[in-house]
C-alpha cells in the first residue's frame, strides 16, 4: 500500500486529523482517515501490593473512568518516554519514582490512529504535590490492592484499554522476573 496524497483536515494542541489517499497493492484507490497524536507514556505506580489509579471525566465517553496515569506532552511535543512517564506521574498523582522500569509498547487504536505509547512500572515512590493541567482539575487518585483492581476490571469499573494492556505487561514482567 502506498500513500498518493495527504492533507491535514483538523488540528488542535493535542492532535491532528489527516486524510490520506492511498493506492492498494492491486492498484485500486482508497482513503484513510488518521488521527495523529504524539507518543504517550502510561505509568503503573506500585507500592507493595497496591496500585495507584486516577479517576477523571472522559469527555468522549461522557463518563468518569479509573485508569493508570498516562498522557502526552503539551502542544504535541515529543519527549523521551521515560521523561514523559516521570512527568505524567508527578503531574497527575504528585508521586515521584526512584525507579521507572519500561514494560513495553502499546498501540492505541492502530486502525485509526498513529499514536503509540510506552508503559512503565514506577517503584520506590515518594509523595508530593500534583501539578495537573486545567483539563485534569476534577481528577482524583486512589490506591487499590490487586484483588480490588482485578474485581474492578471484572465489574467493568476499569475499561481503559491501555490500562488493561499495561497490567498484562506488568504480569508478564513479573512472571519473567520470577522464573
Amino acid at each position: 500500500m502506498r500513500t498518493t496524497s495527504s492533507r491535514e483536515v483538523y488540528a488542535n494542541p493535542w492532535m491532528s486529523v489527516r486524510e490520506d489517499a492511498i493506492r492498494r497493492p492491486d492498484g485500486s484507490p482508497g482513503v484513510y482517515g488518521v488521527v495523529d497524536k504524539p507518543h504517550y507514556a502510561l505509568v503503573i505506580p506500585l507500592d507493595g501490593d497496591r496500585l495507584q489509579l486516577v479517576e477523571q471525566y472522559r469527555y468522549p465517553l461522557g463518563l468518569r473512568r479509573w485508569e493508570f496515569p498516562q498522557g502526552t506532552a503539551p502542544d504535541r511535543a515529543e519527549l523521551p518516554a521515560a521523561e514523559l512517564a516521570a512527568r505524567e506521574l508527578r503531574e497527575e498523582t504528585g508521586l515521584r519514582a526512584a525507579r521507572l522500569t519500561e514494560l513495553g509498547t502499546l498501540d492505541v487504536a492502530p486502525g485509526l490512529s498513529s499514536q503509540r505509547g510506552t508503559a512503565f512500572l514506577a517503584t520506590g515512590l515518594t509523595a508530593g504535590e500534583n501539578d495537573r493541567e486545567p483539563e485534569e482539575q476534577d481528577m482524583r487518585t486512589g490506591w487499590f490492592g490487586r484483588e480490588e483492581f482485578e474485581r474492578m476490571v471484572r465489574d467493568g469499573d476499569i475499561t481503559d484499554a491501555q490500562s488493561l494492556a499495561a497490567y498484562a505487561l506488568l504480569l508478564l514482567h513479573e512472571r519473567r522476573a520470577a522464573g
